[in-house]
């Protein structure tokens, strides 16, 4: 049975749970491609693991299941909406801390099996990946997209929904990994990257050499494991403020400058490919809030002849009107998940990846959930 034609808005519930945060947002998604985000709540759970220094899995899914109903009412209430107004549903499929993801997806099943609306499944990264279009300025396909966040480091072509093509990814931790860690190392607290931006202020990178990894290879991988290692062990003997503060720098340069030189290097294969056409570079996840890495990313752009985007700052971390455009778009596009889509702990964004993964059951062009 096939979709009825894909009506001239989109209202999507858009449901988050991949990791430490519940969230629920109403984004509208036009027919001429406009976003209108028109409620955005997020229930942090900051307080509950920050005496561990990290999320720890099991207390996040206990927290995800106490207040997801009350969050996704928020939101609707937030709008003005009753679920009788929405068209569609969307929840986090993965990849995620799948206690949560589960919570989530489970969740959005219910709202579109009770009140009769087509759900999508999203990935997460996907979520990221659309996130720079919920800002004013619109930004269209194709586009080249840094992914960066705690748990991912990947530079993509993104042509269109579902269709993306990667170029790079870190070869061991992501680059918000290793700024979390190294502040743990630091005895800065939870969350760890906000906090060593904050201390990096005023600091003097060039303070201590840091290894810088992979920058003399051709290619677009990442490596941050051997910064993590080598700032964590300076860290063990850097008491004094100012030292404090000059090491902090450091990390936040080194990061920023690997970003930069690897992303450069992207753009330089994508001009190849593209030539002639607008040329647009992204950057999105948790880490595109940090105001140096954006800077230097937004320079590398204006050398290379590309526009710069990033999703406004509410928009980097974990919500869920990127969980909403993303299922919006899918939905217009046609595509529905059914109610037997499963959580998945990993779940590559590229097309090629997914396909390869037997367990992941995408939703079907025409298909009915």
């Amino acid at each position: 049975m096939t979709l009825p034609p894909t009506p001239l808005a989109q209202t999507v519930l858009g449901l988050e749970t991949s990791c430490d945060e519940t969230a629920a947002a109403v984004v509208r998604r036009y027919g001429d491609g406009r976003v209108e985000v028109l409620s955005s709540v997020v229930g942090s759970q900051i307080a509950a693991h920050a005496p561990y220094g990290g999320v720890v899995p099991e207390i996040a899914a206990r927290a995800h299941v106490e207040t997801i109903e009350a969050i996704a009412e928020a939101a609707l209430a937030e709008a003005g909406f009753g679920y009788e107004d929405l068209t569609g549903v969307a929840a986090t499929a993965g990849p995620g801390l799948v206690g949560g993801v589960m919570v989530g997806l489970s969740f959005g099943k219910a709202v579109a099996l009770a009140r009769g609306l087509p759900l999508a499944a999203v990935n997460h990264l996907e979520g990221h990946a659309v996130s720079a279009r919920l800002g004013a300025e619109r930004i269209d396909y194709p586009f080249l997209l840094l992914l960066v966040s705690g748990g991912h480091c990947q530079l993509l072509e993104v042509a269109g929904v579902g269709a993306c093509r990667r170029l790079g990814s870190t070869i061991d931790d992501a680059a918000g990994e290793a700024f979390d860690k190294i502040a743990k190392a630091m005895g800065l607290p939870y969350p760890g990257g906000p906090a060593l931006e904050r201390l990096a202020s005023g600091g003097d990178p060039a303070r201590f050499p840091l290894p810088r990894m992979l920058l003399g290879r051709k290619d677009c991988d990442f490596s941050f494991s051997g910064l993590k290692t080598a700032a964590a062990r300076l860290a063990e003997g850097v008491t004094e403020d100012v030292a404090r503060r000059d090491l902090a720098a450091a990390v936040q340069a080194a990061i920023a400058g690997q970003l930069a030189e690897k992303s450069e290097r992207a753009m330089q294969a994508y001009v190849r490919e593209h030539a002639g056409r607008d040329l647009r570079f992204v950057v999105a996840g948790g880490v595109a809030a940090n105001r140096e890495v954006r800077d230097r990313l937004q320079a590398a752009a204006a050398r290379h002849g590309f526009s710069f985007a990033a999703p406004p700052l509410a928009y980097c971390t974990d919500n869920a009107a990127m969980i909403a455009l993303a299922g919006a778009e899918r939905l217009a596009a046609g595509y529905v998940d059914g109610l037997d889509a499963v959580a998945r702990p990993r779940w590559p964004l590229d097309e090629a990846a997914a396909a390869a993964t037997p367990t992941h059951k995408a939703g079907r062009k025409g298909a009915k959930a």
